[in-house]
């Protein structure tokens, strides 16, 4: 009985949120659409600047100690602390989110990128040198398709990361789902709240199976055959 009352209880909350997205009253389209901006503007950013400059550090150990360090300390600081440092220097809105949560999507990237091209066995470089290699064919031809995997995998957690804080953005006027969170809560509408949640839910789900995919379509066949065996 138990068990029949509250399914009937998710099941009618369902039908509520439903009807509230499909409601053109309540923007669903336009908070969808900022969103994902607040999604794929800092995944996109994050990713242009951890990846050279964990290229140019990686191979340099004190740039490398101080980056990976500087990175770890960063993941530690919580994600709301990010975007009330942008609120005094920018102020509120869309771009001030923008650019915390490209912040907070730098150090996975930035970290996978140092330990994969530190992890590349030295002799494959010899090699390479051996052969008469510049340093930037080595870059190309070696060095990156050993290190795309890890940097997949880097980019698969910035970009969850970011997805999983866009409603916390909406605490400084980004807008998206996160509004219909705060807003929910706020006035205890538990429809637009699970709305907002729901509508997070869905965007990581989609997230982790879009980068799981091109993590896998990165790693060459020899790794994921060696990773087969050892499984």
């Amino acid at each position: 009985m138990f068990f029949a009352t509250v399914l009937a209880g998710a099941s009618n909350l369902l039908g509520d949120v439903w009807n509230f997205i499909r409601n053109p009253a309540n923007g669903s389209s336009a908070h969808l659409w900022t969103t994902i901006q607040l999604s794929v503007y800092p995944i996109v950013f994050s990713f242009v600047i951890a990846l050279p400059l964990g290229i140019l550090t990686a191979r340099r150990p004190i740039a490398a100690f101080l980056s990976a360090n500087l990175s770890g300390l960063a993941r530690a600081i919580p994600s709301l602390v990010f975007l009330a440092v942008m609120v005094p220097i920018f102020g509120i809105g869309f771009t001030p989110s923008a650019i915390a949560l490209t912040l907070l999507g730098i150090p996975p990237i930035l970290l996978n990128t140092i330990a994969g091209l530190q992890g590349i066995d030295p002799a494959a470089i010899d090699a390479a040198k051996g052969m008469g290699m510049t340093r930037w064919q080595i870059l190309q031809r070696v060095e990156t398709p050993l290190v795309l995997p890890i940097l997949a995998a880097g980019v698969r957690i910035a970009a969850l990361q970011i997805v999983a804080t866009t409603p916390i953005a909406a605490l400084i006027g980004a807008g998206g789902f996160g509004e219909y969170i705060l807003a929910g809560v706020n006035i205890l509408d538990y429809v637009q709240a699970t709305a907002g949640a729901l509508g997070i839910i869905v965007l990581a789900l989609l997230t982790e199976a879009l980068f799981s995919v091109l993590q896998r379509v990165l790693t060459p066949a020899g790794v994921r055959a060696s990773e087969n065996v050892a499984a």
